[in-house]
């Protein structure tokens, strides 16, 4: 393990101020009773695998919602007595490798997601573009009718509805990503009190 990193923590963990020094100190900071207030209380594996509790990724996401992307510094205060630094080392790349993975995760099915709304919106375009072909060199009267009412207001329905899912719907992913490249990006530390 890296001495600086080590020494760091060192550091952290000899820092004793009181509460609101540590919560003016900080962008997010959460009181923690034990580190397994981070942690599924389903989960029994060791820290550097469990899984990241519900309660906790919800109130990290309702503190960070107006926080500046890139600057954000995630602060646990805990009790003096309760501190271990081993058991910080691998919480903080437990937090961080959940961080990245859903990170990475809703970035790929955003993209997927664009991919296929513009898929559809190319369908729905060249369905127009046969409609009015239709129209101009079709000489069966009858035929022409059918299909051009057939393909146009498919086309038009698929277009828009390409067009939707790949800006619309991606664009709901936003606050999701947003939320997991500031926490990926964040300060984790521990601080006693």
């Amino acid at each position: 393990m890296d001495k600086k990193i080590i020494e760091r923590i060192k550091g952290d963990f000899n820092l004793e101020l009181n509460k609101e020094q540590l919560l003016k100190m900080s962008e997010i900071g959460l009181w923690l009773d034990t580190y397994d207030d981070l942690f599924s209380d389903f989960d029994p594996r060791p820290y550097n695998e469990r899984s990241i509790s519900v309660d906790f990724l919800d109130e990290i996401k309702r503190a960070s919602r107006d926080k500046v992307s890139g600057a954000l510094e995630l602060k646990f205060l805990i009790p003096k007595d309760m501190r271990k630094i081993d058991i910080e080392v691998h919480i903080k790349k437990r937090l961080r490798d959940h961080f990245k993975k859903h990170y990475e995760s809703l970035e790929n099915e955003k993209k997927n997601i664009t991919k296929k709304g513009l898929f559809i919106a190319g369908c729905g375009f060249a369905s127009m573009f046969l409609a009015v072909l239709v129209k101009s060199y079709l000489t069966k009267e009858l035929l022409k009718i059918a299909l051009s009412t057939l393909l146009e207001p498919a086309g038009w329905f698929a277009l828009f509805f390409g067009l939707e899912t790949a800006f619309g719907s991606s664009k709901e992913k936003n606050a999701e990503l947003e939320f997991y490249h500031k926490m990926h990006a964040a300060e984790i530390s521990f601080i006693s009190y």
